[in-house]
């Protein structure tokens, strides 16, 4: 018998069976498929899926996450595509909609994507996992001690500079790990400039592996121009991310809490 779900954008979709053929557009939610253990049901992904390494080697690529090939999803014949809200283009989605059942997450903190494996986990018949998931999940970030709020900058873009507001799940990420986003007034991802990240006064500087690739010498530029900062690599993923891969990089966001806390 047909089932009904609502997406987290309250999109209806309606399943016939549980989907054993899923296509995902989301780099973090395909490592959580694979963390369910539902590995032989992805026969799709993006480009941008490269965890877990090795087992995604033989699943079909069907382009990027804004540059769906639709052909290539077709021909993958998917009981089910799932997308995420600010990941994926709107028209592309709503293209794939009209052909296949969407899932559509929209995860701006952390609770957002408890709720969304939570909800994947009922949809994928993977209750248990998911609860588990879930558990681990919250009894970790409950152990990362925030001693101190420290003003912190997280840029994600060079030329223009550009940073994460307060409707992001990077900057839900900062409060729990015990960071004041400067730019928490803010929403969505605003552009600036040093001056006026100065104005701002933050103590921290965090330069995000991705989308941007900063390195260490875009440390030793900024460090000149904020020589009372203290300036470094965060890991993109950590921080944004959503799903199992806080599990795996849980002990790195405890260590640069810490570290920033002393």
């Amino acid at each position: 018998m047909p089932t009904e779900y609502l997406d987290q954008l309250s999109r209806k979709i309606v399943l016939p069976i549980t989907p054993k053929r899923i296509v995902s557009l989301v780099p973090s939610i395909t490592e959580l498929l694979y963390d369910l253990g539902l590995y032989q049901n992805i026969v799709g992904r993006t480009k941008f899926c490269i965890h877990p390494k090795e087992p995604l080697k033989t699943v079909a690529k069907i382009g990027g996450t804004k540059n769906v090939n639709f052909d290539r999803v077709a021909a993958l014949q998917p009981d089910l595509i799932i997308a995420n809200k600010e990941e994926n283009q709107k028209e592309q989605i709503e293209h794939l909609s009209e052909h296949f059942p969407v899932w559509i997450s929209d995860i701006s903190t952390f609770a957002d994507a408890m709720e969304m494996i939570k909800q994947l986990g009922i949809i994928l018949e993977k209750p248990n996992e998911a609860n588990a998931i879930i558990q681990q999940s919250t009894t970790l970030l409950s152990e990362i001690k925030k001693q101190k709020k420290q003003r912190a900058a997280y840029l994600i873009w060079q030329k223009p500079y550009m940073s994460i507001g307060k409707d992001t799940y990077i900057h839900d990420m900062l409060f729990h790990c015990g960071f004041e986003n400067v730019f928490g007034d803010q929403i969505r991802y605003p552009t600036f400039t040093l001056a006026e990240l100065k104005e701002r006064q933050p103590e921290i500087i965090l330069l995000s592996s991705e989308p941007f690739p900063f390195k260490q010498k875009h440390i030793t530029e900024l460090q000149q121009i904020f020589p009372n900062c203290i300036i470094q690599l965060a890991d993109g993923e950590a921080f944004s991310w959503y799903g199992t891969r806080f599990l795996k990089t849980f002990s790195y966001l405890k260590e640069i809490t810490e570290k920033a806390n002393f």
